[in-house]
């Protein structure tokens, strides 16, 4: 009922910046909390970035506090995740995911739906 499809990975030098979108489409609800996560090979998928429906709250690991930015544009259905300053530790599979709930969170398992992921390599 509701996909996810994230787009704008791909190879980028660190110190540089990439944004990345999700698209949402064919759904029968507003999405209300939207999240990224990350997993990069051998590791735990991990929180990256949240989101509230009104864009007010936002939420974001030390990790990427002061380098990673998201945002969201109800009208066209997406969400951003504006990427700055860019590591080798920031290479991963990027996933958006969605979920009914006005609760913006952290956790991965509180969240319905999910995109494919899209890739992020950082190289020096």
């Amino acid at each position: 009922q509701v996909r996810l499809v994230e787009s704008g990975g791909g190879l980028v030098q660190a110190g540089g910046s990439l944004r990345l979108s999700c698209g949402a489409s064919g759904r029968t609800f507003t999405l209300n909390a939207m999240g990224w996560f990350r997993q990069a090979p051998g590791k735990e998928r991990e929180f990256v970035a949240a989101i509230n429906r009104s864009g007010s709250r936002t939420l974001y690991p030390d990790s990427v506090k002061g380098r990673f930015t998201i945002s969201r544009d109800n009208a066209k259905n997406t969400v951003y995740l504006q990427m700055n300053s860019l590591k080798f530790e920031d290479t991963a599979v990027y996933y958006c995911a969605g979920d009914p709930s006005p609760l913006v969170t952290t956790e991965a398992s509180r969240y319905g739906y999910w995109g494919q992921g899209t890739q992020v390599t950082v190289s020096s």
